[in-house]
């Protein structure tokens, strides 16, 4: 009988600039971060490997697109697992060449429970893109006017350089309600702004990560944002519960956000108030409503219904 043929396994550390590559033979070299040095590379490979990346902000998208196009199998490997994955093996230094042996070997012995990664369709691209780089700009207004709000001189400075932020972000959202009129997810977002508290931009978040993949049910929804809860229980001790944060934290910002606008609206105040009454800090209540928020929305986009209004308990 013949035996299956192994994959040659290579990790891969990526930088801004470079990338530090580590193969299974025990060879290592490092490369530019670029189109022309990556296509080189990958085409010094004689057959198709499998490739094991950490995801790293848009630095690796370049070499994980263009080899998964050339037939190469990618796995992204979380940054949390791989830290602690480093922290299990006792590893006590850490270089670029380093991490590129860890994720080799990570490949190598935990490959039966890896999923390889396929690309997002170009529509989820332009909306992350857009997404995130809203964040950055939310961000920047936001420190300057903590900043600069408490100099006089600066004041009608501070405000035209707000206005024009304001500005950029509004042409940033009327980029976001095109790209999703195009992608035909124009019907979902509006489902998910039905709800209490749910605004256009964390609506398109909601729809954007809900088309990534196929999802079994709102449980998984929720893994993949992140807003699930890791248990660390152990004979008679209970351990603190905490969320995993393994999705994308832009989208959990925005729901957070939701959340205490819904809070106050009177469909979701018992639900807030209930929590609250059971022990919960306001923090905790708040990030149980943001679940409760994405798992409707979840249904809402897998049976394509509208939203219906929730009636506040003792209203009829």
């Amino acid at each position: 009988m013949a035996m299956p043929v192994q994959r040659p396994h290579v990790g891969i550390d990526v930088g801004k600039f470079r990338l530090d590559i580590a193969t299974d033979d025990g060879g290592h070299q490092s490369i530019e971060n670029t189109p022309t040095a990556i296509g080189e590379w990958l085409d010094s490979l004689g057959e198709s490997v499998r490739i094991a990346l950490e995801a790293t902000s848009h630095y690796h998208l370049e070499l994980a697109l263009e080899a998964h196009r050339r037939g190469h199998e990618i796995f992204l490997i979380n940054g949390y697992r791989l830290n602690r994955y480093r922290d299990s093996i006792g590893t006590r230094a850490k270089t670029d060449a380093g991490d590129a042996r860890l994720l080799l070997r990570y490949l190598s012995r935990e490959i039966d429970e890896l999923r390889p990664w396929t690309p997002p369709g170009k529509a989820y691209r332009q909306l992350q893109t857009l997404l995130r780089r809203r964040a950055t700009l939310v961000q920047v207004r936001v420190a300057l006017q903590q900043s600069l709000a408490g100099i006089p001189t600066l004041k009608a400075s501070l405000h035209r350089i707000v206005a024009q932020l304001k500005q950029t972000d509004q042409l940033i959202q009327k980029h976001i309600r095109q790209c999703l009129k195009e992608a035909g997810w124009e019907a979902d977002a509006k489902r998910c702004q039905a709800i209490e508290g749910v605004g256009p931009v964390t609506a398109a978040s909601l729809t954007t990560l809900f088309h990534r993949g196929s999802f079994r049910n709102s449980d998984a929804f929720i893994a993949f944002l992140g807003l699930d809860v890791r248990v660390r229980d152990s004979g008679i001790k209970s351990g603190k519960r905490r969320l995993t944060r393994q999705g994308d934290p832009e989208a959990r910002r925005l729901l957070y956000l939701a959340a205490m606008q819904a809070k106050r609206q009177p469909a979701w105040e018992d639900f807030y108030q209930r929590h609250v009454a059971r022990g919960l800090a306001p923090t905790q209540a708040l990030v149980a409503l943001a679940r409760k928020l994405a798992r409707v929305a979840f249904s809402l986009m897998q049976k394509q219904t509208d939203y219906v209004p929730r009636i506040p308990c003792g209203e009829t």
